[in-house]
């Protein structure tokens, strides 16, 4: 049986809207602490509410408001910026089957972030053409949304609402390696997987240790990348002398 379009949807927007309300679990949280640290790092509301609109970058976002906190220069804050974000270059390629001929793509791909990606490159090839579109229409812009509005909430009541309640302020700041950990968990299942995700924290770890906080992130995911893909040349490599 093959694995595009198993069923229609009357709605395929709203479809998406519903199939997206898991992620606002991660999201919201994510969102508010980066709201509170960037009101903290000096920043205005309108302009972390700003950043969340047209970065929308979750861990880029962090680092931003961090680096520019810090006084780094403009370039190096951009460099990383993209760095971090350089994993979209794989995205794209994966969801690239599944997208039809539409001009509101590109425009959608704004939305694209690591958990619309899962949810949409399960979902859209169980989807007709004609459907998928407004599937991901509906998906990415509820995350877009709910990004922006916890945003706003943290930069506006995050001080009140850690006063209030003090251990949440103690537990955002895990919010955003908590929501990467349930990605990256289910993939600890083979070795070549356990390999590349064990070396990047190991590394990530190590980096940020020895003070070279900025530098862990893209590093460690390069190498992680590096590992994953020397384990698959080794494994195919492999394969050839047994034959």
């Amino acid at each position: 049986m093959s694995q595009q379009a198993t069923h229609a949807l009357p709605r395929p927007w709203l479809a998406g809207l519903r199939e997206a309300i898991p992620l606002l679990g991660g999201y919201v949280p994510v969102a508010i602490s980066f709201g509170l640290i960037a009101i903290q790092a000096g920043f205005s509301t309108w302009e972390a509410v700003i950043i969340s609109t047209l970065v929308y970058a979750g861990a880029s976002q962090f680092l931003f408001v961090g680096m520019v906190a810090a006084g780094a220069p403009l370039w190096l804050v951009v460099v990383m910026t993209l760095l971090i974000n350089a994993r979209h270059v794989v995205y794209a390629p994966n969801l690239a089957p599944w997208l039809t001929t539409s001009r509101w793509w590109p425009w959608l791909m704004h939305g694209l972030t690591d958990q619309v990606f899962a949810l949409a490159h399960s979902r859209l090839p169980q989807l007709p053409a004609s459907q998928r579109l407004g599937w991901f229409t509906g998906a990415a812009l509820l995350a877009w949304a709910s990004w922006i509005g916890g945003t706003a909430l943290g930069a506006v009541a995050g001080d009140e609402l850690t006063t209030r309640w003090p251990l949440l302020g103690e537990v955002m700041p895990f919010a955003l390696p908590a929501l990467f950990l349930v990605l990256v968990a289910p993939r600890f299942t083979s070795r070549r997987w356990s390999l590349a995700l064990g070396s990047s924290i190991a590394i990530a770890a190590l980096l940020t240790v020895n003070g070279l906080t900025n530098a862990a992130i893209p590093l460690a995911a390069a190498c992680g990348a590096l590992c994953f893909y020397l384990v698959k040349f080794d494994v195919t490599t492999r394969g050839e002398r047994d034959e």
